[in-house]
Parts: structure tokens; C-alpha cells; sequence
């Protein structure tokens, strides 16, 4: 089920920037696949709902893969771009996620350090405990919240926001989240998702120079029910 105009989850907006929860399966920006991206379908809906003719700005701060669900921020000017990108630089955006997983990790929290080396071929990165050539650090701190008879849930909280970091550090330590056949999950979801979900953001507003705390609701789906 993709987004459209009339089904888009808003969950902050104002002059500067609007905040969606994406679902599972929609593309952020157009690429190869040639389907409608999230970013065409939040500018018609600020077109229609605002009245606007011509062309509308939207700003891509930051993507989500599409098999992920969750908070995603959009910039509807380049004032707001602009800040927002130095703040994603600076580190200084807090982003929570949920993630469900079979095999629990030995650990009730730790933090994950590795070296990411992303190939481009098969969009896949490999987890080095060392740096390697073209390898970037990549650090998460994770915790164990709550556990059902097959599935544990984790909180998973980015200190950098490398090229499918969560889902390759957590199959680095033998859990792969669920539904993730790319990094070792035994079998994939219905829907083509995985069960990782961006869950909760952070920020001072780029504009207003507010704090910004929002949480975005899981997708509709027995596991997250019995995990949540």
C-alpha cells in the first residue's frame, strides 16, 4: 500500500518543513525503478492542499530505504534545507528507531562499532571490525525493550546514519531484523518490507529554533502488535 496525496500520514507541518510517516515500500527520491517517489507525492499534496500553482520546493533532508517505515523529514524551503543539512552533518538530529528481530542479541544493550564498506552492485554493506579502504565508522547504541515467545524488539538510537547500518550491524551480530533476506533474515515479509521502523526524532526547529519531538506510530501488522 503506497502513499498518496489523500492517504499521506502527516505528522508536522508548518511554512518550513513537513514531517511524514513513510510506509513500507515507497521510494524517497526517483531512481532506477521509475516509480513515483514520496517526495512527488508530498509536493502534490502541498499543492493541493495549500493552493499552489507552479512548481512547489521540497527539500530531501534525509532518506529512508524502502522496505522501512517511519519519521521523515522534508524541507519546503532551501533556508530550511540548507540548516537541516547541517545539522544532519553535525549530528545534532536525535533518531530513534524499532526493529524486530528472531534471534536476540546475547546482550540486553551494547554499543555496536564497525566499519562499513558499501558495494554498489548489489546495494549491500559488509560490517569490518577494522577499518578497511573506503570503509566508514559507524556506531549505534541498541537495547532489548520487549520480547515476545519468537521475536524481540530492539531500540536502536544512530550516532551516524551510514548506507543500511542498522540492518548490517545487527546481522553482524547474528540478528538479522526480520524480513531482511539481503542481510540473513530466513525468509521475507509479505508486504516486501522488513520490520524496521523509524520510530522517533528529535531536533530544534531549523527556523523557529523550537524543540521538535515526534513519534510515529508502527505499521498495522501482527508482529508489531505482539512486540510494541
Amino acid at each position: 500500500m503506497h502513499s498518496t496525496k489523500d492517504n499521506l500520514q502527516v505528522l508536522f507541518e508548518d511554512n518550513h518543513i513537513i514531517v511524514i510517516n513513510k510506509r513500507v515500500g515507497d521510494i524517497v527520491q526517483g531512481d532506477k525503478t521509475g516509480d513515483k517517489p514520496l517526495s512527488e507525492v508530498v509536493k502534490e499534496y502541498i499543492a493541493d492542499k495549500y493552493n499552489k500553482p507552479g512548481k512547489v520546493f521540497l527539500g530531501v533532508v534525509h532518506r529512508l530505504d524502502r522496505p522501512t517505515s517511519g519519521i521523515l523529514i522534508f524541507a519546503r524551503t532551501s533556508k530550511a534545507l540548507e540548516r537541516l543539512n547541517k545539522m544532519l552533518r553535525e549530528k545534532t538530529i536525535k533518531k530513534t528507531y524499532w526493529a524486530v528481530v528472531k534471534t536476540p542479541p546475547t546482550k540486553q544493550q551494547d554499543t555496536l562499532i564497525n566499519y562499513l564498506k558499501k558495494n554498489s552492485k548489489n546495494n549491500k554493506s559488509t560490517a569490518y571490525s577494522k577499518e578497511i579502504k573506503d570503509s566508514k565508522k559507524a556506531v549505534l547504541h541498541y537495547k532489548i525493550i520487549n520480547k515476545s515467545d519468537h521475536y524481540t524488539l530492539l531500540e536502536i538510537d544512530l550516532e551516524t546514519g551510514r548506507h543500511h547500518q542498522i540492518r548490517c550491524q545487527l546481522a553482524n551480530i547474528g540478528s538479522p531484523i526480520k524480513g531482511d533476506l539481503k542481510y540473513g533474515f530466513n525468509r521475507s515479509n509479505k508486504n516486501g518490507g522488513i520490520h524496521l521502523h523509524a520510530r522517533k526524532i528529535e531536533f530544534i526547529h531549523p527556523v523557529k529554533k523550537e524543540n521538535i519531538m515526534l513519534s510515529a506510530s508502527v505499521p498495522e501488522d501482527v508482529i508489531w502488535d505482539i512486540v510494541k
